[in-house]
C-alpha cells in the first residue's frame, strides 16, 4: 500500500480547512441577509378570477432593512394596460428562515384608487450570498383569493 503524497495531504488539509471555515461562516440566512435596496423584474399571469385574470409585466424597487420591514415602488401593467399612476408605493413585511427561504407581504398604496390591488404574498428563496432574491407570488393574504403565475427576480443594488 502506498503511503498519500504531499500534494495530496495538502489537498484534503485545504479542503478539510475551507469546510470548516464555510461551517463557521455560513450560518443560515435571517432578516439581515437581505438588507438593502433590490431591482425585480416581474411577470407572469392572473388566473382567476376571470374579471381580473390576464397577463402581468413590470419592475420594482424594493428596500429591506433587515428587521423584517419593507417599502416598495412598482409600475405594472396589466393585460397590456399602463397603470394610472407612474410608479405606484407599498409597505409590507417579510420573514427569511434559516434555510435562506422566506416570505413577503406588501401592501399597495396607490394614490389613484384605480391602481388599487390587494395585499399581496410573496414566497422566495435567496440566492449568490443575498444579492439575488427569486420569487413567486402565492395570492393575497386578503379577500377576495386570487390564482396567479407570477414570477420575479431581484438583483441587489448599491453594495
Amino acid at each position: 500500500m502506498k503511503s498519500i503524497g504531499a500534494a495530496t495531504k495538502y489537498t484534503l488539509l485545504v479542503c478539510a480547512l475551507t469546510a470548516a471555515a464555510y461551517a463557521q461562516t455560513n450560518n443560515g440566512c435571517s432578516n439581515g441577509t437581505i438588507t438593502g435596496t433590490f431591482v425585480f423584474t416581474i411577470t407572469g399571469q392572473i388566473l382567476a378570477p376571470a374579471a381580473v385574470a390576464g397577463p402581468v409585466s413590470g419592475v420594482a424597487i424594493t428596500t429591506f432593512d433587515g428587521g423584517g420591514n419593507l417599502t416598495q415602488t412598482d409600475h405594472v401593467l396589466h393585460n397590456g394596460v399602463t397603470p394610472v399612476e407612474d410608479w405606484r408605493p407599498a409597505t409590507g413585511t417579510y420573514h427569511v428562515n434559516p434555510d435562506c427561504t422566506g416570505t413577503f407581504t406588501f401592501f399597495p398604496m396607490p394614490a389613484d384608487a384605480a391602481d388599487s390591488s390587494p395585499a399581496l404574498k410573496v414566497y422566495f428563496v435567496i440566492g449568490k450570498n443575498g444579492t439575488v432574491i427569486n420569487s413567486v407570488v402565492s395570492g393575497s393574504p386578503n379577500t377576495p383569493p386570487f390564482v396567479a403565475s407570477i414570477i420575479s427576480i431581484g438583483t441587489k443594488i448599491f453594495y
